[in-house]
């Protein structure tokens, strides 16, 4: 961790010329103060740094470049998400509260009624657990993982489209 007085050093002789250059880099001083306050703090975290001024520059400029890549790919997915809208029927209406629930009571029932070794599969691997950890978990080797997981998402399917849809409470 660098001293505080060495980074009361750092921060009078480097915030001025480090907001300046993102301030040009980036065209906009209020994020050119945020990435400066960002590379303080990760400079108070550090051991020691060997050529300061380089290293600020260099971690100032990294954070913009992150950000900006950050940026881009939001703006990637709002874009794939309009061009899916607008792809989509405008005559369907978007499915209210309560036909998501009874999906969701209908998909409950089918995960219930799987063998408990195939449902267990599909929980753990939706809670993120790795193949080799459900291996432990369901004393299964490794390589059995994947064939049981695939056959346990056969069966939801298949038990879930044999479900009847469960009604609105009062509709018949």
């Amino acid at each position: 961790m660098v001293p505080p007085d060495r980074l009361t050093y750092l921060f009078n002789t480097y915030h001025g010329p480090l907001v300046r250059y993102l301030a040009r880099r980036t065209g906009d001083r209020d994020w050119a103060e945020e990435v400066a306050q960002e590379t303080f703090v990760r400079a108070l975290a550090q051991e020691t740094i060997a050529s300061e001024r380089s290293w600020l520059f260099a971690v100032a400029t990294n954070l913009v470049r992150d950000g900006a890549r950050r940026d881009a790919r939001q703006r990637d997915r709002l874009e794939r998400m309009r061009a899916e809208a607008e792809l989509e029927p405008a005559g369907e209406p978007e499915p209210t509260t309560m036909e998501r629930d009874e999906e969701r009571a209908r998909a409950r029932s089918a995960v219930a009624l799987l063998a408990e070794r195939d449902r267990d599969a599909l929980l753990m691997k939706e809670e993120g657990l790795s193949y080799p950890e459900i291996a432990a978990a369901l004393d299964l080797s490794v390589g059995s993982v994947g064939t049981t997981l695939s056959r346990a998402r056969r069966r939801l399917m298949e038990v879930y489209e044999s479900l009847e849809p469960v009604p609105e409470a009062g509709r018949r």
